[in-house]
């Protein structure tokens, strides 16, 4: 067998393997893709696909129909979780971001413009890219593919050849050919664990705009870690300018955890509940420590 069959071979597998825990979305205004997250019928998707609705049907890959109702929904990384009566439904593991790397062969698969069961095939493309999201926000930390993805595709998974869930396809740009997006599956896992616990990701803020940083290697041993973030500009009167933070500051960790991009730092502190975190931050002097009281940020 050549090494063309065996890699169509391959995929052919996968995609059998993968199809059972994916599941078609639809309501009055729309449709959509979501992902079995857990055997007990819980399903991850997006957030702009069932936000105009509270209940929804879902309908598994032999067609068996079920109600889907809405636990909750996080649209700062556009994920939602939805209810449903389906049992012993088969899980994709996910990936972990370093496991997911530029030029990796993904599937994506979904129903876009409703035809169901559609797979794709693509390389990821880049990393940690912002994309102007809906309402004026943007989603930060998306992977990019030329997977094609259309509309429906929306809550799919990526997958990458190992079968594990890269990312969840959230968009694409409507004059492109060639790119869309998905929200990383290490964004998806603190999420979705908090939208089941919790129904929403109750947000804390430090009033900091950030870029994700790699050291050389001259500061990623004095620093200790080889990434971090980086702040770009402080808000006036926000709990970063009372804490002592500057501009262009590093921030390396938050009570002990490292901190290697703003998804982590977005994590710790969702869910980390301490009032004031400590963080170990890097200044051109070197390392220090600042006490921040972080602000409840208010839902719109």
């Amino acid at each position: 067998m050549n090494p063309l069959e065996l890699f169509s071979d391959e995929l052919e597998k996968l995609v059998e393997r993968s199809a059972p825990s994916v599941v078609a979305l639809e309501h009055r205004r729309g449709h959509g893709t979501g992902i079995a997250m857990s055997t007990d019928g819980y399903v991850l998707t997006n957030a702009h696909v069932v936000k105009s609705t509270s209940i929804l049907e879902v309908r598994s890959h032999d067609g068996t129909k079920f109600q889907g109702e809405v636990v909750g929904r996080d649209d700062a990384t556009d994920l939602a979780v939805v209810r449903t009566g389906r049992q012993n439904a088969p899980v994709l593991p996910l990936a972990t971001a370093p496991q997911v790397k530029v030029g990796q062969v993904v599937l994506a698969l979904g129903h876009p413009f409703g035809f169901e069961r559609s797979v794709s095939l693509g390389v990821v493309s880049a990393l940690e890219r912002r994309l102007p999201g809906r309402d004026g926000a943007s989603l930060d930390g998306l992977i990019q593919t030329d997977a094609a993805i259309n509309p429906g595709n929306s809550g799919g998974p990526l997958l990458n050849v190992r079968g594990q869930i890269v990312g969840i396809n959230t968009a694409m740009l409507p004059f492109a050919q060639g790119i869309g997006f998905a929200v990383p599956s290490s964004t998806a896992s603190w999420v979705s664990g908090l939208l089941l616990r919790h129904g929403a990701v109750r947000r804390r803020f430090l009033g900091i705009a950030a870029r994700n940083e790699t050291f050389s290697l001259e500061i990623a041993e004095k620093a200790g870690q080889p990434r971090g973030v980086r702040i770009v500009d402080i808000g006036r009167g926000t709990p970063a300018s009372a804490g002592g933070l500057e501009s262009n500051d590093v921030l390396l960790q938050l009570n002990g955890s490292s901190v290697a991009n703003v998804d982590d730092l977005q994590r710790l502190l969702a869910i980390d509940s301490a009032t004031i975190v400590e963080l170990k931050v890097w200044k051109r002097e070197g390392l220090v420590q600042r006490s921040v009281r972080p602000a409840q940020r208010v839902a719109a």
